[in-house]
């Protein structure tokens, strides 16, 4: 594919060659002793969607831990999920470009994202009111199922062609949000919300631009997904699923985050 996800890519066992690059530049003996082993893996040392799923529930559980502790403490502590963030940002920075996973890292970085989440989740309550979370969350959820359920169904897959065109709306995304956050802070705009606010067409920018952002961080759910089965059908070692749960957790955030950003948008406007 164009647009591999760091978190799966750095990795073979998640490609389409997987099992053909796992004999690149090995030594006769180590040939051997693959030989004589057993053709089937031992049974639960390969990933497996079951227990890829049971990680992914212990990792949005540390991260509603994390959101309960960064909404309690949005105005006694008001930095504290500023600084989750951060970290959270650091942390995703090192699993991505971890050659092997570490659930205590992954961990980890469900647990500090999950303050700031919590954090700013609540400034967004406090802000704007309105259920502006619950909305945020709901949305998310129909977002994450329907995806699921059309991933599941076979009715949706990803595809040369389609990921050529997320990589290329993806770098555009980028630079559109880098160009905005640069005239917001040297005042180039007064908006609020910077070029997300313009009227376009009597609809704020930001809304239409984050439909498609929606519809994005969609297909990367389908990567992620492809990826986690990718990795299954080539018996990828179990540890692999930690990185499958990291891919899907960057994705979700991202996706919650985004959704609660355009929402916030259409009140400001009203």
């Amino acid at each position: 594919m164009a647009l591999d996800n760091p978190a799966f890519s750095r990795n073979s066992a998640f490609s389409a060659q997987g099992g053909a690059a796992a004999a690149h530049d090995i030594s006769a003996q180590q040939l051997q002793q693959m030989y004589n082993q057993p053709a089937t893996p031992p049974a639960g040392e390969t990933m497996a969607v079951e227990t890829t799923i049971q990680k992914a529930a212990v990792s949005f559980g540390l991260l509603l831990v994390g959101a309960a502790l960064g909404w309690l403490t949005t105005e006694s502590l008001p930095f504290l999920w500023i600084g989750a963030g951060i970290v959270g940002f650091v942390l995703a920075l090192v699993n991505t470009f971890k050659r092997e996973p570490s659930p205590a890292l992954i961990l980890a970085y469900s647990a500090v994202q999950g303050v700031f989440v919590g954090g700013i989740s609540a400034w967004y309550e406090m802000r704007f009111g309105g259920g502006i979370v619950a909305q945020a969350v709901i949305a998310t959820l129909v977002v994450v199922g329907v995806t699921l359920a059309l991933f599941a169904s076979g009715k949706i897959r990803a595809s040369k062609k389609a990921t050529k065109i997320f990589l290329i709306a993806m770098v555009g995304y980028l630079v559109f949000s880098l160009v905005n956050m640069g005239l917001m802070l040297f005042g180039a705009t007064d908006d609020p919300w910077g070029l997300r606010g313009a009227d376009f067409m009597g609809i704020p920018f930001g809304i239409i631009i984050g439909v498609f952002v929606v519809i994005m961080a969609a297909y990367s759910l389908v990567l992620d997904f492809d990826f986690i089965q990718q990795g299954v059908r080539n018996r990828a070692p179990k540890k692999y699923e930690w990185s499958g749960v990291f891919g899907i957790m960057v994705t979700v955030i991202w996706l919650y985050l985004e959704i609660l950003r355009m929402l916030a948008i259409a009140q400001s406007s009203d």
